[in-house]
């Protein structure tokens, strides 16, 4: 059967809602469904017509909602089943996605499969974890004496968080308790996911993130079983649920894709990783919290490279070309807020080439706005060093920035206490406001296929080292170049037009020149600044001169 991918997909901006931070309509200070649901017009004003909405599911929270105490219910905290339903219906009467983020490798240790697999006495669930058979048998990431069960447990992030048993792709013969993966108590775990998904895709769920995707069979340093699983889940998509779309948070695309997603994030692949060269190299603003001091590109002082991003994201962008789709986010809730140490002018040149890139762009909410990294939180529902990147959305100048009618000491997390910090209140009626422009960008996107997922994508200039980056972007119905100097100091470039591009036409952006010079174009960038053309007639047919 031939894959079949989303008709809505190609022409997509995703917006990632933290539930717990986004507003709060029954005043207990966590953000809840209703409040989505109320902003759903504001969400489609950005451009974005599907949501991912992050872990809402029942849970005791020790993990922000990745820790699951039941997969087939919605947290009280948020509303109910019922709730998450109205806010599908919401989302579809607008022409728009809701996408559910699913924990499939572990679950909490609270769940009532993981409390029945602690038993000493065996049951259906024992063997729907990986457990040893022994206290005394070593391991790593095991658990030791937890409950009854003369055995340790395997987790697969924090200590509560064990591991589902998906079996092994290679198991030890000196150890029993590493079941193939076609053992039945193995095969029971994966159709109860299937059972998940079916139910929420049933009641109205456009698709899923996934945790952890790559997380699952345990000894596959191959990931081939992993990748076979994974793709079975497609085959069922392709099925029963065409238009429902499958995105992993595996940070491998060349992987993840032939495994079957239709789409993976762009975080930590690649050596240096890709991400981390583009955006977030600088210590505090890494992922990785004790990461040395270094230079992304989008970098004001102008010391990136380039290629340290590009090199990686093609080796992977023309392998699964044509197969699925490569996400740049602006951020997540798991790494520093993009606007950590930017300007609004610098997000501005962050925020055009995201929105130009082949693929689905996806925005974390409040990076529209230039929301900033909160320091020095204490850790919260275990955020750790991500808490900062998980403060309240900042609708206005009222209390709490608008997220809640609460008591400021009863919010989920305490507001950017800055007092010059931004908001959607203000940023509505500045047409030069961050907000605004990424509407312009997001307008330019839907307005323009070649500039959507599935368009051409040709570097034009990608020196290492040297600033700017230019590329073009193409399809039958036409072609544009984009140009983007993140570094503060002005600087040219000259690049070869090819055969489709004629003249350049400004048709977004801030004081770039283009000329010109025997035969070449030569543009001419100010510091921090960005530039979206369209390009005219082929060569030979007029002048190709654009100020």
């Amino acid at each position: 059967m031939t894959p079949i991918t989303p008709s809505w997909l190609e022409s997509t901006v995703f917006y990632e809602l933290y539930p717990q931070s986004f507003l709060d309509t029954n005043s207990d200070g966590i953000g809840d469904i209703e409040g989505i649901i109320r902003k759903l017009d504001y969400i489609k004003s950005l451009g974005a017509n599907a949501i991912w909405l992050n872990p809402c599911f029942a849970s005791p929270f020790r993990d922000a909602g990745y820790d699951v105490e039941d997969f087939y219910a919605v947290a009280p905290r948020y509303g109910n089943n019922a709730d998450l339903v109205r806010l599908f219906e919401a989302a579809h009467q607008r022409g728009m996605k809701v996408c559910l983020d699913l924990v499939a490798g572990h679950t909490s240790d609270q769940h009532p499969w993981f409390r029945s697999s602690c038993s000493a006495k065996r049951n259906k669930y024992s063997n729907w974890y990986v457990w040893t058979n022994s206290v005394w048998e070593e391991g790593d990431n095991m658990i030791r004496g937890y409950g009854d069960r003369d055995g340790n447990f395997l987790t697969n992030f924090f200590y509560h968080q064990p591991s589902l048993n998906y079996g092994y792709a290679n198991p030890d013969p000196t150890k029993p308790w590493q079941l193939p993966v076609s053992h039945p108590d193995v095969q029971a775990v994966r159709a109860e996911l299937f059972k998940i998904m079916r139910y929420w895709l049933d009641l109205g769920a456009d698709g899923f993130r996934v945790d952890m995707a790559h997380s699952l069979v345990k000894a596959d340093p191959d990931l081939k079983e992993t990748m076979a699983f994974w793709a079975d889940v497609r085959a069922m998509f392709d099925l029963d649920y065409p238009e429902a779309v499958l995105m992993s948070e595996w940070s491998d695309p060349a992987k993840a894709i032939l495994a079957g997603f239709h789409v993976d994030f762009m975080l930590a692949f690649g050596k240096p990783p890709a991400y981390t060269s583009l955006l977030r190299k600088e210590k505090g603003r890494d992922l990785n919290p004790s990461a040395q001091d270094g230079h992304s590109y989008f970098d004001k002082e102008g010391k990136g490279n380039i290629r340290e991003f590009l090199d990686t994201y093609l080796e992977h962008y023309l392998i699964i070309k044509d197969k699925g789709y490569i996400t740049i986010p602006t951020g997540n809730h798991d790494c520093p807020r993009l606007a950590m140490g930017r300007t609004q002018e610098e997000l501005m040149t962050v925020f055009a080439m995201i929105m130009t890139m082949p693929g689905i762009p996806f925005i974390y909410n409040g990076d529209e706005i230039g929301m900033r990294q909160v320091e020095c939180l204490i850790s919260k529902e275990g955020g750790y060093s991500r808490t900062g990147a998980r403060t309240p959305m900042q609708w206005d100048r009222t209390l709490n920035a608008g997220f809640s009618d609460a008591a400021s000491s009863n919010l989920y997390l305490p507001v950017d206490p800055d007092p010059g910090r931004p908001n959607v209140y203000d940023q509505e009626s500045d047409p030069m406001s961050l907000l605004n422009v990424v509407r312009r960008l997001a307008r330019l996107r839907k307005e323009h296929s070649a500039l959507c997922a599935d368009g051409n994508f040709i570097p034009l200039y990608a020196e290492p080292g040297k600033y700017p980056f230019i590329y073009q972007r193409s399809n039958a119905s036409g072609d544009f170049v984009i140009a983007i100097n993140p570094s503060a100091q002005p600087v040219q470039a000259s690049f070869c037009g090819s055969h489709r591009i004629g003249s350049l036409h400004k048709i977004e952006g801030n004081k770039v020149r283009c000329q010109v010079v025997n035969a070449d174009f030569q543009l001419e960038m100010p510091g921090i600044s960005y530039a979206i053309f369209k390009c005219g007639a082929p060569f030979g047919s007029g002048l190709r001169n654009n100020n």
